[in-house]
């Protein structure tokens, strides 16, 4: 939707206003707010079966529907995860009108059906590509783009105005029709009297239902075909007759009069395109992919070398004990990720959500090889923080020195991005490693020193991330281990962090709010003393462990960590040492926030854009936060605060609606910073919240960008990156470096000149292997270092690998039988199903059955004779599954979610009634072929349900939603 909001924004100066009106929309809906309501929806929908299936009871929130609300209803312990989904999706659904501002095909412009079609089919197979290999992230990113696309076909074309009450389905099946395109010489439109376009549309165009879309351009004198309508606004076109416009973006536009019905529409079509995710997906895993979830990642990354075996030892240990004491309780990891590492390998990244094969994963590693000292530490990270969850906490094991040092800015810049927190779990300055011999598998000891200089790499990464660096014999891993990874939840957050290189006395203060629960304070460093004093006045020293503050307390290595009674109020506490120290303050609460820099657009519709990399250090800046885990929060204080020193720089808080707000500063440091947010919770709390960004945050006068990347690598064809490097400081030769995850080929200039605030261009070709499977996702980061290594900036792109598809069937079911004698006490008596389930000859095959409805039992197995059960169903062509569907006569319906190889998904229903006759058809007989929103001939005992009662209820559902919103009636 681009009409009129372009022109609101392009007439009105760069500022809050516009990045307001591009949220929010004054009295109209906009794509995020589209966007958002119908991902709830789903959402609560998909959560609801999810708790059914597993016999437990489930109560819908009241509406307007929140992210905090459908979290909680979901049984997840934080809100913030989901939000950040949101966002994500939402802010990439946004970056299409700043990408492809121009690109009629992205927004179903200049009659270009056809093509905008084929850009949501193929997004949507991208989607279901990195869904099935659990690649969230990509297809969280896919799935902005393509629904932008989508939503405005309703507001651009003239769907709406030919009378559909419902979305077009077929916009999400390639290869099908869309209806009567009107043809390149067919008059479409007259001019609007005056101001009033409702009638622009010709007759003969609505009633032969003749699909059309106005045309579009903000460039002087241009032109249209002879009789088009155009997209109206500020827009060249509609001053050329035929004059005006049809598009429905707001309800100030031409057709605006017809905006709420449009944006009803694209609320239901955007729930349609997400029922189809989730059914390709499967129920948990579009959950995944949504992050709601209980607890968070549980990721390690772990050194296999030869010494390594009591490490090894001690993280089996640990993770049996958080998988006995947390699956089932709302702690329960979210998904369990495993990276192993050693010389010269590293890798694969094992991810799961089973905690028994999780366990059976870590039980299998062998403390073996390692050639020399080094070892490929930050490669195995690397992995890792491109595959964990964002905002994911991960241990890395080691008890040796990164041979991989230059990926250090590689991994710095993952850290930042994804703001994930590494915890370094280091075993030993001084080491003695046993290597085994290949030749005679011989043990030969030798003597090798990690000195403090190498474990200094280690520390600055756990520095910039907001984790720990923890130094411990062997024999104190697992002391160590166990109290920082039972410390993890869902729901921490960081109240106060300091970092400090060099000793000195001094005093921080935090602030406690009543939500906060199981208050942690973690110190690394030797030597470290401390006198805590509560909101009452009652000090503690670091010389008396056993007070009235401190619940309990433990000390392993260069870590100490202090349970605390939980107070109400201002605390300080005064840390004295002459050595470095890290200083953590962290508690559980559900109320945090999510925070995101911000730039003014240089793209058509101005207002700001999304900075994804380093904010430009020393000049004024902008910050979007936004509180999750309460709805009545407010923000009062926002300030940038050094990691490492006492500087900070405070912002002005301008309040956006709902839970945002726009800060702005006149500067943004060039020091390491953090963000420290200041707030009250409710007006009746007497004491505000504070809350602080784990992860550190560096300025740059480098600002380098990548233009228009398409997001699908297919195998054995070099991909082109364009991206463009600017510098508000001195100019020379800037270094390039581009590195990805996934070890595949690329190219990239080693090197750019720069004049001083001056500009260059250059391309990074990148190639995956042939043999690649789809589903795939790269991590492509591309980094400018400065001359001298003075700066540094980057980018981090994700491209999924995606082999030409060329099935674009649903499978099929075929009824075997269907047999009943249902009776009036339904619970007395059973009924059962037979059906035959194929994906054609020239289909990839079944990859996955599934119940949509029906509490019965359903079997599965390979129609080969052999009577085995297939659970994996990864069949070839033209294989044949039989299912088996058995249920109680008071459980009379049954849905099969039947999905192939690359995510066609077919839905076939079945319906028994009392007395119903025992059916046996023919080879010959008529049986139903049911797939999404095809009606086909019912068989006698059974019943065919097409999806029109689906789409109206989503055309209901958004309808309500859009009356919770605004209070419409």
């Amino acid at each position: 939707m681009a009409g009129l909001v372009a022109l609101c924004l392009l007439l009105m100066p760069t500022g809050v206003l516009g990045f307001k009106i591009l949220l929010f929309g004054g009295n109209s809906l906009t794509h995020q707010q589209i966007t958002e309501s119908a991902i709830l929806n789903v959402t609560l929908r998909v959560c609801r079966t999810v708790a059914l299936a597993e016999g437990k009871d489930f109560t819908f929130p009241s509406q307007p529907f929140t992210s905090e609300s459908v979290a909680a209803a979901c049984g997840a312990k934080s809100s913030k995860s989901f939000q950040e989904v949101i966002s994500v999706i939402q802010q990439t659904n946004r970056q299409v009108d700043i990408s492809h501002f121009f690109d009629a095909s992205y927004h179903f412009d200049n009659e270009q059906l056809a093509e905008g079609r084929k850009i949501i089919t193929d997004g949507l197979s991208a989607v279901k590509a990195s869904n099935k290999k659990n690649n969230y992230k990509a297809a969280r990113e896919q799935l902005g783009t393509l629904l932008h696309t989508l939503q405005d076909f309703y507001s651009h074309s003239n769907w709406v105005e030919i009378g559909y009450e419902l979305p077009n389905s077929n916009l999400i099946r390639p290869r099908t029709s869309i209806g009567n395109i009107a043809a390149v010489n067919r008059a479409t439109c007259r001019n609007c009297n005056g101001n009033d376009c409702k009638n622009n549309i010709l007759e003969d165009i609505l009633t032969e239902k003749i699909l059309t879309s106005g045309y579009f351009s903000i460039k002087p004198f241009s032109s249209k075909p002879t009789g088009k309508c155009s997209h109206g606004g500020f827009d060249y076109t509609s001053m050329i007759e035929p004059t005006g416009g049809i598009n429905k973006d707001t309800v100030d536009s031409s057709h605006g009069y017809l905006h709420w019905k449009a944006a009803s529409i694209a609320i239901a079509a955007t729930s349609e395109l997400l029922e189809n995710v989730r059914q390709a997906a499967g129920d948990k895993q579009f959950l995944q992919m949504m992050a709601i979830s209980k607890g968070k990642a549980l990721c390690f990354v772990i050194d296999t070398t030869g010494s390594m075996g009591d490490e090894i030892d001690a993280v089996k240990t640990v993770t049996s004990a958080i998988i006995d004491n947390k699956v089932g309780t709302k702690d329960e990891p979210s998904v369990y990720i495993l990276v192993p590492f050693n010389d010269p390998e590293f890798g694969p990244l094992i991810r799961t959500t089973d905690p028994n094969a999780f366990k059976r994963a870590i039980n299998s590693l062998t403390a073996s090889g390692g050639g020399d000292f080094p070892e490929m530490s930050l490669s195995g990270l690397q992995l890792a923080l491109t595959g964990a969850p964002p905002g994911s906490e991960i241990f890395l094991f080691t008890d040796a020195t990164a041979k991989d040092e230059y990926l250090k800015s590689t991994v710095i810049a993952l850290i930042e991005q994804t703001k994930s927190v590494v915890n370094f779990m280091i075993t030993n300055l001084l080491v003695s490693r046993r290597r085994r011999q290949s030749d005679n598998d011989q043990q030969q000891q030798q003597q090798f020193r990690m000195t403090k200089s190498d474990a200094q790499l280690y520390i600055e990464l756990a520095k910039a991330s907001g984790g720990q660096a923890i130094v411990v014999t062997k024999s104190e891993l697992l002391s160590a281990t166990s109290i920082i990874t039972e410390s993890s939840s869902s729901s921490r957050v960081t109240l106060l962090q300091a970092v400090r290189s060099t000793g000195m006395t001094e005093n921080f203060i935090f602030i406690v709010d009543e939500s906060v629960r199981n208050l942690t304070v973690f110190i690394t460093g030797t030597l470290v003393n401390f006198t805590l004093i509560s909101p009452s006045g009652v000090p503690q020293g670091s010389a008396n462990m056993t007070g009235p503050l401190i619940i309990t307390s433990q000390s392993v290595g260069n870590f100490q960590t202090l349970r605390l009674n939980t107070q109400v109020g201002l605390w300080q506490i005064n840390m004295m040492s002459t050595n470095p120290y890290n200083l953590k303050v962290v508690g559980q609460s559900p109320v945090d926030f999510l925070f995101n820099f911000l730039e003014v657009s240089k793209a058509p519709l101005g207002g700001f854009d999304v900075v994804d990399n380093r904010p430009r250090a020393g000049v004024n800046g902008s910050l979007m936060v936004t509180v999750t885990g309460s709805e009545s929060a407010i923000v009062t204080e926002v300030t940038l605060v050094e990691s490492s020193g006492s500087g900070k720089v405070n912002g002005s808080v301008e309040a956006q609606g709902g839970r945002e707000f726009l800060v702005h500063f006149d500067r943004i440091p060039s020091a390491e910073f953090v963000v420290l947010v200041k707030g009250e919770i409710s007006n009746t709390s007497s004491v505000p919240f504070q809350r602080q960004s784990s992860t550190s945050i560096r300025a740059s006068t480098v600002t380098i960008t990548a233009t228009d990347a398409d997001s699908v690598l297919v195998p054995g064809t070099p991909l082109s990156v364009p991206f463009t490097l600017t510098t508000d400081g001195a100019g020379g030769t800037f270094s390039i470096q581009a590195t990805n995850d996934q070890g595949f080929t690329s190219t990239v200039p080693s090197s750019l000149p720069l004049e001083t605030g001056g500009s260059a261009n250059g391309t990074v070709n990148i190639t995956a292997p042939t043999n690649t499977t789809s589903g795939t996702v790269v991590t492509l980061t591309i980094q400018a270092v400065a001359p001298g290594a003075t700066d540094t900036n980057y980018v981090v792109l994700r491209f999924t690998v995606l082999k030409t598809v060329t099935d674009f069937t649903a499978p099929v079911c075929q009824l075997l039988s269907l047999q009943s004698n249902c009776s009036d006490n339904c619970s007395l008596s059973m009924w059962e199903l037979s059906v035959q389930v194929t994906d054609g000859a020239d289909g990839t095959g079944i990859d996955r059955i599934s119940l949509g409805q029906g509490n019965g039992i359903m079997n599965t197995s390979l129609a080969a004779g052999n009577g085995t059960m297939n659970t994996s169903l990864d069949a070839g062509n033209g294989t044949i599954t039989l299912v088996t569907y058995n249920a109680s006569c008071c459980s009379t319906d049954v849905e099969l979610v039947v999905v192939d190889q690359v995510g066609n998904v077919g839905s076939c229903f079945y319906t028994v009634r009392k007395n119903n006759i025992n059916t046996t058809p023919t080879a010959d007989a008529t049986t139903p072929t049911v797939s999404v929103n095809v009606t086909t001939t019912k068989p006698q005992g059974a019943v065919s349900m097409a999806s029109k009662p689906v789409q109206f209820f989503l055309l209901c559902f958004s309808m309500s939603l859009l009356a919770s919103i605004f209070q419409i009636t």
